[in-house]
């Protein structure tokens, strides 16, 4: 297996992002959004990630091509939740199924307590079975399931919240 390298984005990797996200949105099975999104409507979502707190990062091969970013996302918005983020991983087509996934996560849940962050949320839809099976394999628990809260070309869907502390507790 490959060492993938984990950096900030920058401005100018939105594009790849969003071709990446835009990637998993006909499958139905990782985003609840039904069309393809634009880089233009991706600004602000990039603009509230912060080096400091709520890292996004693109991470790349040895070859430095990039294989999919990963974000911390604020959950909730309110200051009590500031320790607790949304995890969000999303690959390039042509790099899923290779263990990059399960690099990415383990990445995140020893990088996690330098940003400040005791909890790590998953967000996945109960339907997703790959993505279910990587955060379990992690020690990530069910924490909620919101049943057929989403609706994908006229099929309910749930949601998953999946959870694992990460200071010990």
């Amino acid at each position: 297996m490959s060492n993938l390298h984990f950096r900030n984005a920058v401005a100018a990797d939105l594009p790849r992002i969003v071709d990446i996200y835009n990637s998993t949105v006909a499958g139905r099975m990782v985003t609840a959004d039904t069309e393809p999104v634009t880089v233009a409507s991706r600004e602000e979502w990039f603009r509230k990630h912060d080096t400091a707190k709520r890292p996004l990062w693109m991470v790349e091969n040895e070859q430095q091509e990039t294989v999919g970013w990963v974000s911390f996302s604020s959950f909730y918005g309110r200051p009590a939740y500031s320790g607790t983020v949304e995890v969000s991983i999303y690959l390039d087509e042509q790099q899923r199924g290779k263990g990059y996934g399960k690099q990415v996560l383990a990445r995140v849940l020893d990088e996690a307590p330098r940003y400040e962050v005791h909890t790590v949320l998953g967000f996945i839809f109960a339907h997703n079975e790959p993505s279910l099976k990587l955060f379990y394999h992690f020690g990530f628990e069910d924490w909620a399931r919101l049943p057929d809260v989403a609706v994908l070309d006229g099929v309910e869907r749930s949601l998953v919240i999946v959870g694992k502390r990460v200071d010990g507790r």
